[in-house]
């Protein structure tokens, strides 16, 4: 019988993981009868998350059943309800809600994160989000559907709870987008409501100006050190007291790993990341390991741990595929290092910003930045073609980037 290798999550980290597994099984001669790895997934498609900030993200997804075929991957359509590591199987329901169990020699866990909403009153009632598929599909719906009513100032603010990256990217997409709605002379307004102090706190100073600058040339304005309080269907109070009258009201504000980290870990970051060893293992946990955002990796020998995003799951995924593979078969593990770090921020109409090292050093902005951003997101986060030796290349763990 087959060894099993079970990658829990579809993913940039799994999908990625999934192009590495297969590599490394093809460089050692072995096929699916020796090693059988299986892809778990809601849906066999990958949904472009980092795109869903922009218009039709209905169209933002890539399938993947003709890849996962080049290479061999076995894919089980459902959401995993549990992973039982005594037992070493998990429990997968399906779309028609039949529960199975899949065993498993080694797990990789690639469960990405989700959206945190924290008990503020009205916000699972009111708010919208970009967090998922389904949810920036019922924000773009929600948009066009404004211009049928009377025009007031309400309906066309938009407040944009957390300025951190995804709120920085939606907010500044959404003057054309309401322009395009309401038409060119509307007089709109989007504000941004950040509980921290500085305008892109999280993303240092040198950023800071520009991204200053881009908001005040989009008319975005940004109120920081204050808190959405809560939400009804008219606007949002803030902490302060203060009351916004708006439409559409958006929650960016913050991620939390897959709940199944719990499952497999009892060792988790505030963030609900597994800690990991240099391969990528689960702390305690020796037969399964983790990339992508369930897991705390550090990145370099500066002590940089891997952010939750495509960028950092994407290599991760090929160094978690690369290593559990390797371990099932008793080749030696890699140390995940993934040294090169960008930050790329879209800026809507005025451009985007990007910026190399942890120290985001400026190095292209508005227009040259956004064909920088274009490029990114609209071919290197995506798939490779499903041909199995380009879809080989493409796991290979000691890619290097920059």
């Amino acid at each position: 019988m087959s060894k099993k290798v079970l990658i829990v999550g579809g993913g940039f980290a799994g999908v990625w993981g999934a192009l590495a597994a297969a590599r490394l099984l093809d460089q050692q001669g072995k096929t699916s009868a020796d090693v059988e790895v299986t892809l778990v997934s809601p849906q066999p498609a990958l949904h472009i998350r980092p795109r869903l900030y922009e218009p039709s993200p209905e169209d933002m997804s890539a399938p993947l059943l003709p890849l996962l075929d080049a290479i061999g991957v076995r894919f089980v359509e459902g959401s995993v309800a549990e992973i039982r590591t005594r037992d070493t199987q998990v429990d997968v329901i399906a779309t028609n809600g039949a529960r199975r169990s899949l065993p498993y020699d080694r797990l990789l866990l690639t469960s990405g994160s989700k959206l945190f909403r924290p008990p503020v009153p009205g916000l699972s009632e009111h708010a919208f989000s970009v967090d998922q598929l389904g949810d920036a599909v019922a924000l773009d719906k929600h948009l066009a559907a404004l211009a049928a009513l009377p025009e007031t100032p309400a309906r066309n603010t938009v407040v944009v709870a957390g300025g951190g990256f995804t709120g920085l990217e939606l907010a500044t997409e959404l003057p054309l987008r309401l322009r395009q709605v309401f038409g060119a002379n509307a007089k709109i307004s989007v504000i941004i409501v950040e509980r921290g102090g500085e305008v892109g706190g999280g993303l240092g100073e040198n950023p800071r100006p520009v991204i200053v600058e881009a908001l005040q040339s989009l008319g975005v304005e940004y109120r920081s050190g204050i808190a959405v309080a809560s939400i009804d269907a008219g606007g949002v109070v803030t902490n302060s007291g203060e009351r916004i009258e708006a439409h559409t009201v958006v929650w960016t504000a913050g991620m939390r790993a897959s709940s199944l980290t719990a499952q497999v870990s009892s060792s988790l970051d505030p963030l609900g990341r597994v800690e990991v060893t240099p391969d990528l293992r689960v702390v305690g946990t020796p037969h399964v390991f983790a990339a992508g955002d369930v897991a705390r990796a550090l990145t370099d020998e500066q002590g940089h741990y891997a952010l939750m995003s495509c960028q950092h799951a994407i290599a991760m995924g090929r160094f978690g595929g690369h290593n559990v593979v390797a371990d099932l078969l008793g080749v030696p593990t890699l140390e995940y290092r993934q040294r090169f770090y960008a930050t790329c921020l879209d800026l809507g109409e005025w451009g985007a910003l990007y910026a190399e090292g942890w120290d985001r050093q400026i190095k292209l902005t508005a227009a040259a930045g956004k064909e920088r951003k274009r490029a990114i997101n609209t071919m290197w986060i995506y798939p490779p073609a499903p041909n199995r030796a380009t879809a080989l290349a493409a796991g290979d763990p000691l890619i290097t980037f920059g």
